[in-house]
Formats: C-alpha cells, sequence, structure tokens
C-alpha cells in the first residue's frame, strides 16, 4: 500500500463513524471500524462484513471498541464513565473488549483500539495499578492473536501516556494519536505532543479542533479538518519525522448531519491530497 493512504472512521450499527454504505461512495482504500453491536460480533458478520470489503477494495485498519454506557457530555462525565478506568464496569467491560479482539481477529485485522479512560497521572495513586493490570489482560489476550491494542490519545498529557505505556510493558501496546482531543481536552498542544510519542505511535486520526477558554475544565470544539488549531500540514510533517507512513484516518463526528458530514470529509481527503503530495513528493 501506498504511503499515507486516506481513510475514514466508519460504523456498522454504531459509534460516530460515516454510515457503512458510504464508505463505497467515498472510494478510500482503508478505514477503522466502530465494533458493532454484540448481536453482530460473530464468525458470520465477520465473514459478511470482511467480504463486502474485499469486494470493495478497502483494508480495515483498526476496530475500535465503545461501551453503550459511554456518556461525552462533558469532561467530568468522560471521568466518570468513558473506557475500562471506571472501576464498576471494568470487569464486563474487559469481557466486550476481548470479544471485539476476537471480532478484529474474524474481520482479518491486527488491531484493536479504544479510549481507556482518564487514566491517574500519578503511578501511585489508588487504582492505577488495576488498570496496569485489566491493560495487560487485554494485551495478552490481543497477543495470543498477534493483535495490537491503540490508545487513542487525549484524556492524557504525553508524558502521562509513555508513563502508562511503560508501567504496562506489553510490545504490543501502541498509540492512535488524534491531535484535535489533545485541544478538546487540553492536555497538551498536539505537535509537541506527537513528537513526544512518535515511537509508539502505529495509527492516526485527521480531525480538528479549537481551544476552550478554559483548557482541561471544558470542551474545546471540534471543527472541519483544516479550520482549527491543529495545523494540518505541521502535523503531517511531523508525522513523516516521526517516520509514520500508515493509513491517515479522517474522523468527523457529526452523525446528526449526515450530509454535512459527508461534504466535510470530502473537502478533508481533498485537503489530505494536496498536503500529502506537497510533503511526500
Amino acid at each position: 500500500m501506498d504511503s499515507w493512504p486516506i481513510g475514514v472512521f466508519a460504523s456498522v450499527d454504531a459509534g460516530l463513524g460515516v454510515a457503512w454504505d458510504v464508505i463505497s461512495d467515498l472510494k478510500l482504500p482503508t478505514i477503522q471500524l466502530h465494533a458493532p453491536h454484540q448481536e453482530k460480533r460473530n464468525r458470520e458478520s465477520a465473514a459478511a462484513f470482511r467480504s463486502q470489503l474485499d469486494a470493495m477494495n478497502v483494508r480495515c485498519t483498526a476496530v475500535f471498541g465503545g461501551f453503550e454506557d459511554e456518556s461525552y457530555a462533558d469532561i467530568p462525565t468522560v471521568v466518570r464513565t468513558v473506557g475500562l478506568v471506571p472501576e464498576s464496569t471494568r470487569h464486563s467491560r474487559l469481557k466486550e473488549m476481548l470479544e471485539i479482539a476476537d471480532f478484529s481477529s474474524w474481520l482479518g485485522c491486527d488491531t484493536v483500539a479504544l479510549h481507556l479512560g482518564f487514566i491517574p497521572h500519578d503511578p501511585s495513586a489508588d487504582g492505577y495499578g488495576d488498570i496496569v493490570s485489566v491493560t495487560q489482560q487485554l494485551c495478552d489476550h490481543c497477543g495470543q492473536q498477534d493483535q495490537f491494542l491503540h490508545l487513542e490519545t487525549g484524556q492524557e498529557t504525553a508524558e502521562g501516556l509513555i508513563e502508562f505505556i511503560q508501567q504496562v510493558g506489553r510490545e504490543n501496546l501502541k498509540i492512535n494519536f488524534d491531535p484535535a482531543n489533545m485541544i478538546l481536552y487540553g492536555t497538551g498542544e498536539p505537535i509537541e505532543a506527537l513528537m513526544q510519542v512518535g515511537q509508539h505511535v502505529r495509527s492516526v486520526h485527521c480531525k480538528d479542533g479549537t481551544w476552550s477558554d478554559q483548557p482541561g475544565v471544558t470542551w474545546g470544539a471540534e471543527v472541519p479538518l483544516g479550520q482549527g488549531d491543529v495545523g494540518m500540514e505541521k502535523y503531517l510533517q511531523a508525522l513523516k519525522e516521526i517516520g509514520y507512513l500508515g493509513p491517515l484516518t479522517i474522523e468527523r463526528e457529526i452523525p446528526q448531519d449526515p450530509e454535512r458530514q459527508r461534504a466535510e470529509i470530502a473537502q478533508a481527503i481533498e485537503l489530505l491530497t494536496d498536503l500529502r503530495s506537497k510533503i511526500l513528493d
């Protein structure tokens, strides 16, 4: 596959990606897929999805886990509800992620990803070791199937994420770098963060955002690619500098307005195509 193939975050029936039937219209070579609802996470559905992707000449590069009782309403709600960090739901969500890893394997995809949640900054904090342990269990299950586990950036600083990866100590634990999330959550300047975590980056999102007037307290705003504070040309230059040449996966989270979503994704494809040509040629 050529360097920096452009992709899109997609969905069968869950999550915020573009609808399944839009994939062929976009004529992109790669997707990341939000895991479908549980009743479709079986061998038969995986085989059917895989056949459809093969017919469209599209490769699924990661399957993202998510949980129905998560909420991104505001940052405090994310802290309480997202990922494997909340203790009350951790066991059931680990079970679900193991199922998602199996589904991903049947789909022929070697990468599972998720938002882990807000990891405590201090490794000596109460509960930190338990979060390390559950991540190790998920990594080990993935490893048995020659899969990688990617943690999406956003809720941690670059330093905190590096520390956590070192604490987990698994070779198949990597990063899905989302530059806009660093801005939306107020956790760090994205280009600087990318250079810090670069050796661990194995997949990326292309998404843009603007800073909140209270970073880390209230949300920033997601905006169309190229209209925010990331600086897409600098972002791609930084990706080239760290040696990342994998898929550039567009994520635009406005499923309530699918026509606008498709129009903005089309604009994003044009922007990334132009920048790719400028930077790599």
